[in-house]
């Protein structure tokens, strides 16, 4: 396939590298310049003529910004795949525009972070029609392990602030439970021990452990340096409570786990670290 990528940054740069062994590839981005791909002068010239053009951007408003511009460009019939994380109502309002202009759109923000995207080892979750998803299916099995067609234009992203929302909930469960373990005197190996092995088994534990030393490697294990930063973190939980607010669901738990990242991040030393730091962030705190 000919592929245009827009977007070509810590993620969009090795996803990109990664499809150019196999396919014909023209990236653009406003600031960075990767070597090994071949690169536009603009987001309209990578778009030009390509099967595929993909976006990986920071926000819903400059997707939209940058969808009006290449839609214009796009061959009719061909996809745009969208990789960005943003709100539900950007991803179907850009599928609404690639519609109107004669081309299909899928949304499919991933989950991996940049060692997914290096290693091609990303999930991605794909709203859009089911022919565009089968059509882009190799391409993700290139940057990818896994691909679920979660339904119409805006559920991928529907899925991925849902489970973002379930990790950012459990890190600081998890984390707090580390804490009050140590304060009780419980060693933090037989901690991860017991609850690996039993019912408060998940993903923060058994997988990204956030006490360093115990558990499989993690960025714990890294001095927090991010695997995925806690201000990502804090960006898809924000997501999460404006989708609740738009769709009137009852989020307590993503709320008040909205609120402790905010703090961290904005107002203490949580900005440029893993997100599993908030483990150091407990350890320094007493009850209120």
């Amino acid at each position: 396939m000919k592929i245009g990528f827009i977007g070509l940054g810590n993620m969009g740069a090795p996803m990109a590298a990664n499809l150019a062994k196999d396919h014909d590839v023209i990236g653009f981005d406003t600031m960075a310049k990767p070597d090994g791909i071949n690169m536009a002068s603009s987001a309209a010239e990578a778009a030009k003529d390509a099967d595929v053009v993909i976006t990986m951007l920071p926000n819903g408003d400059i997707l939209r910004a940058v969808a009006a511009e290449i839609h214009a460009a796009m061959t009719p019939g061909a996809i745009h795949l969208d990789c960005s994380t943003v709100d539900v109502e950007s991803a179907r309002a850009v599928a609404t525009q690639a519609e109107m202009q004669g081309l299909q759109a899928i949304d499919a923000p991933v989950s991996g972070g940049i060692g997914g995207a290096t290693n091609g080892t990303l999930t991605f979750m794909a709203g859009g029609p089911e022919a565009a998803f089968a059509t882009t299916k190799p391409l993700f099995d290139i940057m990818g392990q896994k691909a679920v067609h979660c339904g119409p234009a805006g559920n991928g992203q529907a899925a991925k602030i849902c489970n973002n929302m379930i990790l950012g909930v459990t890190m600081i469960g998890t984390c707090e439970a580390f804490v009050l373990a140590d304060k009780l005197g419980l060693d933090r190996q037989a901690m991860f021990d017991v609850v690996s092995t039993s019912s408060g088994y998940s993903w923060t534990m058994n997988v990204y452990c956030p006490a360093p030393g115990v558990g499989p490697q993690s960025p714990a294990d890294n001095d927090y340096q991010p695997g995925f930063a806690a201000e990502l973190m804090l960006k898809d939980l924000r997501l999460s409570q404006l989708a609740a607010e738009g769709a009137d669901a009852d989020t307590p738990m993503g709320e008040a786990a909205t609120a402790l990242f905010a703090q961290f991040v904005e107002q203490e030393d949580g900005a440029g670290k893993d997100f599993s730091a908030m483990l150091p962030r407990f350890e320094r705190r007493r009850r209120n």
